[in-house]
């Protein structure tokens, strides 16, 4: 059986180079692309793909917010993140999002061939790192930031303003994505990041969107 593919990456030689090589595979049929969030939707709606190799930082919707959707829209299309970050605040929310796989751009050709099968098949793969970072937030011990009358008390202190920035750090947006999604410039970003994690009582924003995945305000 042939697996149908959609490219979506806004980097016109990133989805040359994957159709060329993903062509020559006998069982593998890329069938169209799409350079943007909005594209993939629609092009998912009108091609009917098997499965996505989704790259997460794209113009319009990033490819958690697609995975998202179409995880509702179209729930058996099977999504791979192909992507170059490893962190904690794009694998969770990726993986979260409903994506079946999870791998880097340094992913090589043949291994990426296989992992695709793989996918096909009901598993689900994840590169190292990031296999590495789940594992890692599985294995945090739970604390009181954990606790559900604990977790509620520090969001009630936050700001309307600056729930809405925990959530979009959740989805994985950098400062400057933020901004541009709240009309807001990315100094005032950075002011209302430093205040999230100083009432929430975290280091990084690392952190800050584990806890906010973990409370469910990646979803808006």
């Amino acid at each position: 059986m042939t697996i149908k593919l959609l490219l979506a990456d806004d980097h016109a030689m990133v989805r040359k180079g994957l159709q060329m090589f993903l062509s020559m595979q006998s069982d593998l049929q890329v069938i169209g692309e799409a350079s943007n969030g909005q594209e993939t939707i629609e092009r998912a709606a009108e091609l009917a793909p098997d499965m996505i190799l989704m790259d997460l930082n794209m113009p319009v919707l990033d490819g958690i917010e697609v995975t998202k959707r179409l995880k509702q829209s179209h729930p058996h299309v099977k999504v791979i993140v192909l992507t170059s970050f490893s962190d904690e605040a794009h694998v969770l929310p990726a993986i979260r999002a409903g994506a079946k796989g999870y791998l880097l751009k340094d992913i090589e050709p043949d291994e990426l061939v296989r992992a695709i099968r793989r996918v096909w098949q009901g598993q689900v793969e994840l590169h190292p790192d990031a296999a590495s970072r789940l594992m890692n937030i599985l294995a945090e011990p739970e604390s009181n930031r954990d606790d559900p009358d604990e977790a509620a008390k520090r969001l009630s202190e936050l700001t309307k303003r600056e729930h809405e920035v925990l959530r979009l750090i959740a989805t994985g947006m950098s400062n400057k994505e933020i901004g541009d999604s709240l009309s807001i410039t990315e100094k005032t970003v950075k002011t209302h990041v430093s205040h999230v994690l100083e009432k929430l009582g975290f280091a990084d924003r690392t952190q800050a969107a584990i806890f906010a995945v973990k409370q469910g305000i990646d979803q808006p």
